[in-house]
């Protein structure tokens, strides 16, 4: 009489992996690829790309677009979209500059104001969202239009112009400007604060999204609504925390956008919304979400800081920038797609 033995299951989790798969794992490898790719490819055709200033130059260009990018690539993984951040970041910097003036108040007053009324329309996009069961993109589109308009018309309707009247005289003015626009020296090279605060979104999102509860709710809203919800997820607050996430970036950009230049156009941000979405999927992000990270953001911010800039120290038509950063994200997103196929074959 013969007997037959049934093979042991093994736990998947204590199965050793092998690092070459966990870092075809890693969300942002391809962006990482695509990163060095560009800077070894400016540093053969832009002569003075290297030099320390024109790093420095690139990591302001990269961080004023990173520290949009880090959120809304959170938004992206919990699987939404809002169209509506290149006008917020405008309409942030315009209520801080009209409320101060306006009121002559500190002009930390009017820096307040403004944190509180753009956390407010984060919360006005996620309550929609999750209220009216409509896509994100419908919600805000919206609010890019309503925001569109409010930002031209109450500017010329306070200042009888396009842009808002200069704060610069005004009480706080200077303090606020050393928090958001301030410039600091290494080395004998001059660098932004803004890297500062790029850095700083960065290391927080990567830490809510890999370390905390909430990272996994996010990661789970975006893999699948219904069993997120079925587990217990706070899909709905979820959501709501994520747009006032987008909403608390934009207020870093606006403040810097103001204390930077002193006054602001109200027709500025338009289209920056989809560079902010370019940079989150050249990092990683799917636009199915369930998948991305905050680095990887970071890092295509990055690759659009470097194109941006190395097209200028090339001696390039600036006018082919847009046809690079097309060809970019459909090289990304080709790439990730590839990653990832790999990452799930070799588990």
């Amino acid at each position: 009489m013969s007997t037959t033995t049934t093979p042991e299951r093994v736990d998947e989790r204590l199965v050793r992996t092998s690092p070459w798969k966990k870092l075809l794992g890693r969300p942002e490898l391809g962006s990482v690829i695509g990163a060095i790719a560009v800077f070894i490819f400016f540093v053969i055709f832009a002569d003075s790309f290297l030099r320390p200033t024109s790093l420095a130059t690139v990591l302001y260009a990269s961080s004023t677009l990173g520290i949009m990018a880090v959120p809304v690539a959170l938004l992206m993984i919990g699987g939404e979209f809002d169209l509506s951040t290149g006008v917020l970041v405008t309409s942030s910097a315009l209520i801080s500059s009209m409320f101060s003036y306006q009121m002559t108040a500190n002009t930390w007053v009017g820096v307040g104001v403004s944190l509180l009324v753009t956390l407010a329309i984060g919360v006005f996009n996620g309550v929609m969202l999750t209220r009216t069961k409509l896509p994100s993109f419908i919600i805000t589109l919206g609010t890019f239009l309503m925001l569109t308009g409010l930002n031209l018309g109450f500017t010329k309707l306070i200042s009888g112009t396009v842009s808002t009247k200069s704060i610069a005289d005004m009480e706080g003015f200077d303090s606020a400007k050393k928090v958001f626009a301030s410039t600091f020296t290494i080395g004998g090279v001059d660098f932004k604060i803004t890297i500062i605060w790029w850095l700083a979104l960065v290391l927080v999102a990567t830490w809510i999204l890999l370390r905390t509860r909430v990272g996994n709710w996010i990661f789970a809203v975006g893999g699948d609504l219904d069993a997120a919800r079925a587990v217990g997820v706070p899909v709905n607050k979820t959501k709501i925390g994520l747009y006032m996430g987008v909403a608390f970036g934009a207020w870093i950009s606006g403040q810097h956008l103001l204390f930077n230049y002193d006054v602001v156009q109200s027709g500025e941000g338009v289209g920056n919304e989809l560079i902010y979405i370019v940079a989150a999927v050249i990092g990683g992000c799917l636009i199915t979400g369930g998948y991305g990270s905050a680095v990887g953001a970071a890092i295509g911010a990055l690759i659009f800081g470097m194109t941006s800039k190395g097209i200028v120290y090339a001696e390039w038509n600036s006018d082919w920038f847009k046809f690079f950063l097309g060809a970019m994200l459909l090289l990304a997103t080709l790439l990730n797609a590839w990653v990832r196929k790999r990452a799930e074959a070799s588990k």
